[in-house]
């Protein structure tokens, strides 16, 4: 498990560095990698004959074989170096992309030599034991008992939400099964068709370990819709919120289960699931017996960072199941901002008092004094996590680890019998003496897991970041505090900033103020501009000016990312940010789309103070040159219009 106590960490020794500071440890570390792995090789069973001889390695054509290698390796490298996105530099601030640990790097470096498959034990059996750990490690963050948790690693977080989505429906449909079994039907008690879909999760499991006692288990699982499929709606509805990432959509197709069985709920003002309108939809289904398949809550955004009041979906359900009978399957789609729940813990891995964890944050330098996060609701959030079914979790977002690598937590480990498979030929146990194998975690990945093949190698650079960087507010809490510091600072600055006057043109920045995370998006409005289509134009061409579609990204000074906040997907909640940046009501619902400059801060490079403010003014001037060079665009382009009417 996770060293928690482990706080001998600075977060400049972690990176490789912008300027490639820590370049002479790195390459030790790598040469060092490879070879360990070349001796490995060697070592094997040295009586073996070499099978490549002196002579063979000097024949024209194994020297030109290696030849074209290089020349191949050199093509990569250029194309790389040529179009590439510069993640590891302060000047990229864009997508959930920043520099990644340079010990992750290296281990991943080191198990991908061995080639470990995570698909079973026997092919991985070192990365197989290392995946099952820091899964636990993410469990365990998140306030799961470990004794009876199970969490793994993905290749991303559309995977592991199908997984969250798979389990519950599988789970749904498990007493229904059950009412159609002859030798089942005892222990639902009388229940009616309409209560067996209202089940707890709890209730269905506690079910299932009476059906594993009476040996009926194997037989109704293939009862439920894993083995005779589930009709259209018969599930009821799940519910996303508006601003629901769109591996939700494509996993209602995926299962089966329909996207139009989907229900959106609301977000208010601050982008996050508007409570009370949540309350309204699932009591208006509760009364008109539509099932409620799943809810799902989001902390972190992919487009504006926002963090939905878990607490109080929680409390829903605990209301529900109390005056209703009636209770639902939570999932926590924290793929963006779920490492964060990081900074909530302590040495000892306890979730701290607010009050207790504003001081420690302050006097052990994790945030400047000027800094105070979370808001008591984010907060909240937080540590309700603990009490969702299962989350999505991104190691290769706020993990700072390599792609691929996501992740999900189960909050109990017997949901994973509703999903597993087992074919002997892969699957197969090995008994080992005084060794933790698969049974003590009553599992085996790749049977129990939508996917087959996959790297160990990513397991082994989530199982090192999280051996050097504590899962407390001492390790990847100052690594994550930097970002949202840096983006606090932004804000300020933004919000304080005088106009730029070019060519004797205005403009202005307007920025979404206080974020729940270090997303933050902002816009530049030209003054006494009344069009809101010309807005977005604008801001458009700011973008393009400022990312990949410039050309050659490693010659930009700033490369950003974008987004549209549309009434399609989150109604009228933008109305307010139009109306601070000066557009009408009636422009608003004229366009009913607002464009904006999309940023998550993951940068640590600018928490100090002084680095920050020579940051700044550098990109108040990049901002005023891609300003001047839109406005030269635009005088060119209305002079060869004036040519062509002449």
């Amino acid at each position: 498990m996770n060293n928690f106590k482990n706080s001998n960490m600075n977060v400049d020794a972690l990176f490789l560095g912008p300027k490639s500071e820590n370049a002479v440890f790195f390459k030790e570390m790598m040469e060092y990698a490879v070879s360990e792995h070349m001796h490995w090789r060697s070592g094997y069973h040295p009586e073996d004959p070499e099978l490549i001889s002196t002579v063979d390695r000097y024949a024209p054509e194994y020297r030109d074989t290696l030849y074209r290698t290089e020349g191949i390796l050199n093509q990569l490298s250029s194309k790389l170096k040529t179009t590439s996105v510069p993640w590891f530099s302060p000047r990229y601030m864009g997508h959930m992309n920043a520099d990644t640990f340079m010990i992750s790097n290296l281990a991943y470096v080191m198990a991908m030599l061995y080639n470990p498959n995570n698909c079973a034990q026997e092919s991985s059996p070192t990365t197989t034991v290392l995946e099952i750990e820091a899964g636990l490690d993410l469990c365990a963050m998140f306030g799961y008992d470990t004794q009876q948790a199970w969490g793994h690693i993905t290749s991303g977080g559309t995977v592991a939400n199908y997984e969250g989505l798979w389990v519950a429906r599988n789970i749904k449909t498990l007493p229904l099964a059950m009412a159609k079994h002859p030798q089942a039907q005892h222990l639902l008690k009388d229940k009616t068709a309409q209560s067996l879909l209202n089940m707890s999760t709890d209730a269905v499991l506690d079910l299932m370990d009476e059906l594993k006692k009476q040996g009926l288990f194997e037989q109704i699982r293939e009862m439920s819709c894993r083995g005779e499929g589930v009709e259209q709606g018969q599930l009821g509805q799940l519910l996303v919120p508006q601003s629901k990432h769109y591996s939700w959509l494509k996993a209602m197709d995926i299962l089966g289960l329909g996207q139009q069985n989907i229900t959106q709920l609301p977000v208010d003002a601050h982008y996050r699931t508007d409570i009370a309108k949540m309350r309204q939809i699932v009591f208006s289904l509760i009364e008109q017996g539509e099932p409620i398949l799943a809810v799902v809550a989001v902390v972190g955004t992919t487009e504006t960072g926002a963090i939905d009041n878990v607490a109080e979906v929680i409390k829903l359900r605990q209301e529900c199941e109390e005056r209703f009978g009636v209770s639902f399957y939570v999932h926590i789609d924290a793929a963006y901002a779920g490492y964060a729940c990081a900074m909530f813990r302590d040495e000892n891995n306890q979730f701290l008092d607010y009050e207790i964890l504003i001081q420690r944050f302050h006097s052990e330098g994790v945030f400047p004094t000027d800094i105070i996060w979370p808001q008591p609701d984010v907060y909240e959030s937080f540590k309700a996590l603990s009490q969702a079914d299962s989350i999505t979790v991104d190691p290769h977002k706020v993990g700072f680890i390599p792609y691929a690598a996501g992740a999900i937590c189960m909050k109990d480990r017997r949901i994973v019998d509703l999903i597993s498979y087992h074919a002997a030929y892969v699957f197969e146990e090995v008994e080992e003496k005084n060794r933790k194998s698969e049974k003590q975690h009553n599992v085996l990945l790749g049977s129990s897991i939508m996917e087959g093949s996959k790297a160990g190698a990513t397991a082994a650079a989530i199982w090192a970041a999280h051996r050097l960087v504590p899962l407390n507010l001492l390790g990847y809490g100052k690594v994550i505090a930097a970002g949202i510091t840096t983006a606090n600072w932004m804000i300020e600055k933004i919000n304080t900033s005088k106009p730029y006057i070019i060519d004797g043109r205005e403009f202005q920045i307007t920025v979404m103020p206080s974020p729940d995370f270090h997303m933050i998006n902002f816009m530049f409005r030209e003054c006494g501009n009344i069009s809101l289509a010309k807005q977005n134009q604008l801001n458009k061409r700011i973008y393009e000016l400022c990312s990949y579609a410039a050309g050659r990204t490693y010659t930009n000074d700033f490369l950003t990312s974008s987004t549209s906040l549309t009434y399609e997907e989150y109604g009228n909640s933008p109305l307010e940010l139009c109306r601070n940046a000066g557009f009408t009501d009636d422009e608003w619902h004229k366009v009913r789309s607002i464009y904006v400059l999309r940023a998550a801060i993951m940068t640590h490079c600018l928490r100090d103070k002084q680095h920050f403010e020579r940051y700044w003014v550098e990109l108040r001037n990049i901002f005023e040159d891609k300003l001047q060079q839109l406005i030269d665009e635009e005088n060119k382009l209305t002079h060869i219009n004036q040519k062509v009417c002449i």
